[in-house]
């Protein structure tokens, strides 16, 4: 063990400091101050993250998980939409088998970057699927809201902007960046207002789409470390979008009209009846296509950058009413442990469960309303019985009916 040694003429043998200056002297036959250890620890911290970064996240061919093992872990999370969480383990699957194929000779076969595109209405679970492929694969994650980004020289956020988040949650280590994944969230909100295309820069819409192209298709962009025009003497950071997946997401509010146009026009002739005998009305989205996002006003070159294209269902009754208590980090598990974090055992009746479920439906807002209705019933509960001596509660439907009515009331 280390003791300060009583010797007037010692001094650290890396910065001369004497034994008064410092806090304390180590060493046998020669002398280190604390600082310079410090310093040296620092130095080796560094130098072990450089060499971490170079590699990037820890997956090899080995290791690297397979579809159905990435689709297992997506079903704990989120429940039902498994056409989306297929396609999803397939195209994230190949994307960092693409990665890990490294550098390709003139005479191999070069694996093309394939992003995704979410279609599905507000609260089936587009950005609960993109964060829980980032959570399993340990890569930095980020998503970004597609209606703040304008043309440059309009005020809101640059196209750049997407990637300074993303340096960020990976610690302004470019490697570790270079192979994160983006989620842009309502892509649907910049699509092109008219058929006609625009001759002058307009706000969002199209300029914003034509700026997304670069990223999309990978290259090298400078980055603004701290954003974009607030600090225009900083210093850019060169980022390469070719290994960066992005997952774009949008509920695409009316599509189900351009795709029913288009089924329509295709079902002609003596067997018309029957054709669209196959169609089924309640879940068009199904049937969704790269041609109707151009006719929504995604323009071509965009589309062809998301060559992945799948859907997302309109979540009925019973995928709500599961949602509520079967996936891992459940809401009402969630509510459930923080009691249990104060010593109270928790419960809810099954009619109560009913009862946010219909409530749910009734205001339209998909799993996000789950939430927000669970909350209100519960926010007179969780401020008051941790200050009480309960051990067990149970919430009833009456208590339930007489919360959320408040909150009509209120409303």
């Amino acid at each position: 063990m280390a003791k300060k040694r009583e010797n007037n003429g010692a001094s650290c043998c890396l910065c001369g400091r004497t034994e008064p200056q410092v806090i304390l002297l180590t060493g046998l036959h020669g002398y280190v101050c604390t600082e310079c250890v410090e310093t040296a620890h620092e130095m080796i911290k560094t130098a072990m993250m450089g060499n971490s970064a170079s590699s990037g996240f820890d997956l090899d061919k080995e290791k690297l998980p397979k579809p159905v093992e990435i689709k297992s872990f997506l079903d704990q999370y989120v429940i039902g939409q498994d056409e989306a969480k297929k396609y999803l383990s397939v195209s994230v699957y190949n994307h960092y088998k693409r990665i890990l194929q490294g550098k390709v000779d003139d005479n191999d076969v070069e694996i093309e970057k394939s992003n995704i595109i979410l279609v599905g209405s507000t609260g089936t679970g587009k950005t609960l699927l993109a964060k829980t492929i980032a959570k399993f694969l340990n890569v930095p994650f980020t998503i970004v809201d597609a209606t703040v980004l304008t043309e440059a020289g309009y005020v809101g956020e640059d196209i750049e902007s997407i990637l300074t988040r993303l340096l960020q949650v990976a610690d302004y280590d470019v490697k570790k960046a270079e192979r994160g994944i983006v989620f842009i969230d309502e892509i649907d909100k910049i699509a092109r207002k008219g058929d006609n295309p625009s001759i002058t820069r307009d706000v969002s819409g199209e300029g914003v789409q034509q700026g997304l192209l670069k990223l999309l298709e990978g290259s090298v962009v400078n980055v603004p470390p701290q954003g974009g025009r607030k600090h225009p003497d900083q210093k850019m950071i060169a980022v390469d979008t070719k290994n960066i997946l992005f997952i774009c997401g949008g509920a695409f509010d009316g599509i189900e009209r351009k795709i029913a146009q288009r089924l329509n026009t295709k079902v002609v002739g003596y067997g018309a009846s029957q054709k669209s005998a196959h169609v089924d009305k309640e879940r068009i989205i199904q049937y969704i296509s790269p041609q109707d996002l151009k006719s929504f006003g995604l323009i071509p070159e965009i589309i062809g950058r998301l060559p992945i294209l799948t859907y997302l269902n309109p979540l009925d009754r019973d995928a709500l009413r599961n949602i509520l208590t079967e996936p891992k980090n459940s809401i009402i598990k969630q509510y459930i442990k923080l009691f249990e974090m104060d010593g109270i055992e928790l419960s809810f009746a099954d009619e109560v469960l009913d009862f946010i479920v219909d409530k749910s439906i009734e205001f339209k807002l998909g799993a996000r309303g789950l939430r927000s209705i669970v909350e209100t019933i519960m926010m007179d509960l969780m401020f008051e019985v941790p200050s009480t001596d309960k051990k067990t509660l149970k919430v009833e439907l009456d208590y339930a009916k007489e919360r959320v009515g408040k909150m009509n009331h209120s409303a």
